[in-house]
């Protein structure tokens, strides 16, 4: 291919002319014949050249118009008439595939439609049909996927109008495999009933919700249970602050004990600690739940620990919970105990639902950049499109 034939960028072509005015046109022709696509056949006589007008890529400021000749061929083995085709042109359309992926791009990364419509000289319609047309096809290749070994379950508010809608993620490529409307067993039955793959997941990560584990063990039997951390600790520390409002409603008010109060003690500078030691040392109960509650948070963090190492700290960890149930603290520890073998299984596991939690953050934003959405598949696609797929678009 010399260099003149490389400036389109489309394979087979040979330009026959270049004429730059406003717009750069390009004249082009096949390279050679090809061979019949029913018999395989190379006696072809062609019978008729159908001239074709595309919008193809830019060229800084200016418009690359392809002008080509498509020949039409008649099969003397076969019979059979055909037209010649092209890599990256589509039959009927006005624009090559590379023009049209350039105006998705550009939307996608932010530029409206009005700016397109001035810069690519389309309709606002045409740039919103294109748009659509790469996201259906972004999500057809997603389609005929198995479940993820590793499984993040998680809510979130769509409107409302329908409620919550369930999101899948498989945590360990980071990418959102499908989003459900409903969070009940009833509106969540007639997918999971038809969701291929299910007896290959090993691990679900899931809050600390009846309803998702009732799901997990009825659905996924091969699938072990794994609490999430980021929810066990804010269960724990929910339960502090309302035994906290409890013994002293006054020093609930305050602002700055309520940051020391709510913050890890080892990460706590040693001014603060003992600003924080003079306060608890009024309240010898407060003080003893504070510290118990410090040792709980000490093993809730805990994470990629070898199995030998569990085993050992497991009996410390129930000892702990023990102490809680004769405490007044005795409803965090009935929680803790129902769940015993997800939390201790966060020691073994190192990923969390906080993955699932950046994709609601991103999932709103995309909400909001559509000024919300009323139909549930189209705000599926989009999610979908955005953060489930691997990024590359498959050309035609």
């Amino acid at each position: 291919m010399s260099p003149i034939d490389s400036i389109l960028g489309i394979h087979g072509l040979v330009v026959q002319a270049v004429q730059r005015a406003q717009d750069i046109h390009v004249w082009a022709r096949p390279r050679k014949r090809p061979v019949c696509p029913r018999c395989a056949g190379k006696r072809l006589r062609i019978k008729a050249t159908h001239h074709r007008t595309l919008k193809h890529t830019r060229q800084g400021n200016q418009l690359m118009v392809l002008h080509l000749a498509v020949p039409k061929y008649h099969c003397t083995d076969c019979n059979r008439y055909f037209r010649h085709q092209f890599a990256g042109i589509r039959p009927r359309l006005r624009a090559t595939e590379a023009y049209r992926l350039e105006v998705f791009e550009a939307h996608d990364g932010g530029v409206s439609q009005r700016k397109l419509t001035h810069t690519h000289r389309i309709g606002s319609a045409t740039v919103e049909r294109w748009y659509q047309s790469f996201m259906r096809q972004r999500v057809s290749e997603l389609s005929g996927r198995s479940c993820p070994q590793v499984l993040g379950i998680d809510e979130h508010f769509f409107t409302r109008k329908k409620g919550y809608a369930t999101t899948l993620v498989d945590l360990k490529n980071h990418k959102v495999f499908d989003v459900v409307l409903g969070r009940s067993e009833a509106s969540l039955r007639s997918y999971l009933k038809r969701l291929p793959g299910k007896e290959h997941v090993r691990v679900i990560v899931m809050d600390l919700s009846e309803t998702y584990r009732a799901i997990a063990r009825q659905y996924f039997p091969n699938a072990l249970i794994v609490a999430d951390r980021f929810h066990v600790v804010r269960l724990v520390n929910q339960h502090f602050m309302k035994l906290w409002q409890q013994y002293d409603p006054e020093g609930r008010r305050n602002r700055g004990l309520l940051s020391l109060m709510r913050r890890h003690h080892w990460k706590l500078s040693a001014v603060q600690k003992e600003r924080l030691h003079q306060y608890l040392a009024q309240s010898p109960v407060l003080q003893a739940l504070y510290f118990a509650k410090q040792q709980l948070n000490g093993f809730l963090v805990l994470k990629a620990m070898k199995a030998k190492r569990a085993s050992k700290l497991l009996p410390k960890f129930l000892a702990l919970l023990r102490l809680f149930e004769q405490s007044p603290a005795k409803a965090l520890a009935a929680t803790l105990t129902s769940w015993l073998e997800p939390v201790v299984r966060m020691w073994r596991f190192s990923k969390s639902n906080g993955i699932t939690e950046g994709f609601h953050t991103k999932m709103e934003m995309l909400s909001r950049r559509a000024y919300g959405f009323r139909n549930f598949e189209n705000y599926r696609l989009r999610v979908l499109a955005q953060c489930g797929w691997n990024g590359v678009i498959n050309r035609v």
